[in-house]
């Protein structure tokens, strides 16, 4: 799982949060503990997915675009982070006379896939109101 995942459900979060759902990249960047051009970046690609919209000068910033109630953190996955909890390198070689060596890569793909495909339906059923909605539990404590 890669860090731009948890800053774009982070900043959607904080998006939905606020009242006129409107924020510059820096008040995000100090909401997320990170810096404005990381935010930037992370923006970018959620503005590509139609997920926020841009509104220049003064009083401008990043918005929502959508109802926080039908973005669910699959949609954000695979924008964000599609692919990344299948290692980029594994074991054995396909050429190889043993068994478990030349079939290791191809089972363990496998293995990965399917672990991806149910983390996915996992985040499918978590919206970015409910991710909201946690922390206004955690609030209330």
């Amino acid at each position: 799982m890669n860090s731009e995942f948890t800053i774009a459900v982070h900043s959607l979060v904080y998006l939905a949060y606020l009242p006129e759902r409107m924020a510059p990249s820096e008040a995000i960047a100090e909401n997320v503990s990170t810096n404005p051009a990381r935010i930037r970046k992370v923006m970018s690609c959620l503005r590509r997915g139609g997920y926020v919209d841009t509104r220049e000068g003064a009083g401008g910033g990043y918005r929502l675009t959508l109802d926080p109630a039908v973005v669910n953190l699959a949609d954000i996955y695979r924008l964000m982070a599609q692919g990344s909890v299948i290692p980029s390198w594994c074991s054995g070689d396909p050429d190889m006379d043993c068994v478990v060596g030349s079939n290791m890569r191809e089972v363990m793909d496998g293995i990965f896939c399917r672990a991806e495909k149910q983390l996915e339906a996992y985040f499918g059923g978590i919206t970015i109101s409910d991710v909201l909605g946690q922390i206004k539990e955690c609030s209330d404590c």
